[in-house]
Order: structure tokens, then C-alpha cells, then sequence
């Protein structure tokens, strides 16, 4: 009797999206699946495509495991990408087009991507990270998209490196496969899809998405969970963010697992569960096993309080807390009265080491452009300014003017840097 209660063929089939496409190629055929300027594709067009790109994929030596990289704006192949790619059973790995070419390097390298498809416009920058490769580390084959393209092959060199482009984007499509029968998960939790952060506080780090993991999200993304907006919502033109606490939230304190008090003041780390949290970072065990308890819990690396109705309200990254005689101190919360001074552009709080009270906060301010001298507040009044707006051990001793803080490629500060700086202010 329990051998029929197994899990078997049957009645377990790993979850995944890239059903959805043939699904859709035989529900919605001849419907128009992709509008791009003058180019239109139907349903049954764009699985045929997406086919044809998983078995040029194979062809060229992409097994199941590999990670692809795609390096380009949202124009047609990048939607194919995302279900030809893994339709090979490769990984994709979208890259963000606005990083330069030390970081786009980095990531290359690190998920040892075994080809890349470039966008014609940013051709440029994937040859110059590709010439900041160690001399004995092996290069990625690269895939032309260019709707322009005439040549099948073509070679493109760099100051120093020469590149060969295997293909242009529609040859590799041309020359694929339309029957080919694309590889399917072993499991749901293969991995799908490797996204790398933004690398705010530390180094990019690869967060892994397993098929399981997209199907749930995409699955979510059908459903309309919004309520009513405020009308007045939307005549404010200040960034705000909308937020709903869920059974798979917690708030609890980082060294017992215990959940913090709903009173709305105790701060605890944020933690996550759920079939769409990441199944860890890219050749990165440790940090994976720092980030996902044995309990089942993964732990975001954000603090915040848990509300009495069931909200959260984030407060800060747990590595920008700043400990000050034994008091907790969210830079966030020093940084938004540092941004209701009219003068000031950009603001960044981090700690700076204290022989007496362990950390102080130090913040970093660049004003706004074009400003009258005596519109300048010095850093005495700003200090002035925040002591009478928070309580005496929140207040920055120490304020830095700086023209532009540092930030990453997508326009995130990083205060990492800034905390290294300040280990130098006198």
C-alpha cells in the first residue's frame, strides 16, 4: 500500500514556465504573441524561435548546468532568451547593460559563462571586460544580436583581445532546430535562472532561482493582490513603497530565531520562506548556509519592526546598523532628517569606529548644484540641525561633504566604501 503512495511519473512532474510557451503555441497559435516596431510574431512563431535557439545552444556544446549570459535592452531575442536558453537546460544570467566593463568582468568570470549573447550597442563594453581576463582563463563565445547584421561570423577586436562571434542572433536561430525536444528539468529545483546583486555592501553575489521558484513567481504575478490606491497617491511626487505582511514574513532576533515583540519598536532581522526564495548563491556555500537557518528561515540581511496588525516596516541593511554604546542606530532613520535639509542632494550614514563608545555615526553629504554660498550649511549647523530633530546618541559627529557619493552601477550608494573612509576622518 505505501508503494502506491509514492511520488512517481505520474503524478509528479517538475514545476516549471517553459511549458507555458507550448501551452500558449497550441491554445493561441496564430495570435500575436510579440510586437516590436515592424516585426510581429505569433504564438506558434515564437516557440518555433525559442526551439530552434535551445538546439543551436546544444549544437555549439551547451549542456545542461551551463551558464548562458545575455547582455542586452528589452528587443525580441531578450524575450526568446529567457525561455531558449533554459529550454537547453542552461542557466540564464541576465546581465544589467548599465554596469561597466571591471564589474560585467567580474560576473563573466565568476558564473563561467560559456557564451553570451551581446546586443550590438554594448558589443563594445562585453570586448573590453572580456580583455580584462587572466591570460590563462578561457573566453565565452559570443553571439551578435544585431537586426542589421549580414554576416553569418564575424570578428571583432578589442585593444587586447580578439573575439570571434560565432554567430548574429538570427543565423543562431536560422540554423537551429524546430523539432528539437528541449531538455526539461530533473527537478523543479534545478536551477533556472542567476541573478547577481548590485554588490551595495560586499561583492556581487549570484542568487540562484530554481524552476520551482519562477513558476511561483510568474504563477503570483497572474493574480491582481492590489488594493485601491490613495488619491492622493498620485499627485505626490515622492518615491513611496506599498508593503502587506504574510505568513512567510518574520522578524526575529539574529542570534535566538526568536520572533521579536509586534509592538512596532523591537528590531529584529527580517527572515523569508516560501517556494520563491533563491535556493542559495552561486559557488558560495558559505554564504548560503549564513543566509538559509537549519529552521527553515532565510535570513535577508534587513532590519525592521514587526507591527501589532502584522506589518513589517524595514529600518535598515543589518550591515549598516550602527552600535553606539550599546544603542542600535538605523542609519535610514538619520538619513531622512539629513534629507529634509533643503540644501542636501545625496546622504549616506555609516559607523565609524570609536575608542569610547565603540561606533559613531559619521555621515556623507553632497549638496545640490548651483547653490548660493551662504545657501551651503556648514557642518556644524547640520549637526545642530539633526540635534534638535533626534535623540542626542543618533546625532552624526562627524559630517563629510563630498561632490558625489560612490554608487554602484545602478545607482545604489556604497557604503562599504564610505565605511572605509571614515576609519580616516580625523
Amino acid at each position: 500500500m505505501e508503494q502506491l503512495l509514492l511520488p512517481n511519473s505520474a503524478n509528479s512532474t517538475p514545476l516549471t514556465t517553459l511549458g507555458f510557451l507550448e501551452r500558449a503555441a497550441a491554445a493561441y497559435t496564430d495570435c500575436p504573441s510579440l510586437v516590436y516596431n515592424n516585426t510581429t510574431y505569433t504564438w506558434s512563431e515564437t516557440h518555433r524561435r525559442c526551439l530552434q535557439v535551445a538546439s543551436s545552444l546544444s549544437s555549439v556544446g551547451i549542456q545542461r548546468g551551463h551558464v548562458v549570459s545575455v547582455v542586452a535592452p528589452n528587443v525580441p531575442s531578450m524575450y526568446e532568451l529567457q525561455f531558449g536558453v533554459p529550454m537547453s537546460g542552461a542557466i540564464l544570467n541576465n546581465i544589467n547593460t548599465r554596469l561597466d566593463a571591471h564589474n560585467l568582468s567580474v560576473l563573466l568570470q565568476h558564473s563561467e559563462s560559456k557564451l553570451v549573447f551581446v546586443d550590438h550597442l554594448h558589443s563594445s563594453l562585453v570586448l573590453e571586460a572580456l580583455s580584462l581576463f587572466p591570460r590563462d582563463t578561457k573566453r565565452p563565445h559570443l553571439v551578435l544580436i544585431d537586426d542589421d547584421a549580414a554576416a553569418s561570423s564575424t570578428t571583432t577586436t578589442s585593444p587586447t583581445v580578439t573575439v570571434d562571434f560565432i554567430d548574429t542572433y538570427e543565423g543562431f536561430v536560422e540554423e537551429g532546430d524546430p523539432k528539437y525536444k528541449w531538455v526539461q528539468p530533473r527537478s523543479e529545483w534545478d536551477p533556472m535562472v542567476l541573478n547577481y546583486t548590485s554588490g551595495t555592501t560586499s561583492s556581487p553575489k549570484g542568487v540562484v532561482h530554481s524552476h520551482r521558484g519562477i513558476f511561483i513567481l510568474t504563477a503570483n504575478a497572474l493574480i491582481d493582490w492590489a488594493v485601491p490606491k490613495l488619491p492622493r497617491g498620485k499627485t505626490e511626487g515622492k518615491a513611496r513603497s506599498e508593503d502587506v505582511g504574510l505568513a512567510e514574513v518574520d522578524v526575529v532576533n539574529p542570534e535566538t530565531g526568536e520572533s521579536v515583540k509586534r509592538d512596532g519598536v523591537s528590531l529584529g532581522e527580517v527572515v523569508l520562506r516560501g517556494g520563491c526564495v533563491t535556493v542559495g548563491y552561486f559557488k558560495d556555500k558559505e554564504a548560503t548556509r549564513r543566509c538559509i537557518s537549519d529552521n527553515g528561515w532565510f535570513y535577508t540581511g534587513d532590519i525592521g519592526v514587526m507591527h501589532a496588525d502584522g506589518y513589517v516596516e524595514i529600518k535598515d541593511r543589518s550591515k549598516d546598523v550602527i552600535i553606539s554604546g550599546g544603542e542600535n542606530i538605523c542609519s535610514a532613520e538619520v538619513e531622512s532628517v539629513l534629507y529634509s535639509i533643503t540644501a542636501v542632494n545625496e546622504a549616506a550614514v555609516v559607523a565609524r569606529p570609536d575608542m569610547f563608545w565603540g561606533e559613531i555615526p559619521c555621515a556623507f553629504v553632497s549638496l545640490k548644484r548651483d547653490l548660493e554660498l551662504t545657501e551651503k550649511p556648514t557642518e556644524k549647523e547640520i549637526i545642530e540641525y539633526c540635534r534638535a530633530r533626534l535623540p542626542r546618541y543618533m546625532v552624526p559627529r562627524k559630517v563629510v561633504f563630498s561632490e558625489e557619493l560612490p554608487k554602484t552601477s545602478t545607482g545604489k550608494i556604497q557604503k562599504y566604501l564610505l565605511r572605509e573612509f571614515a576609519k580616516s576622518v580625523s
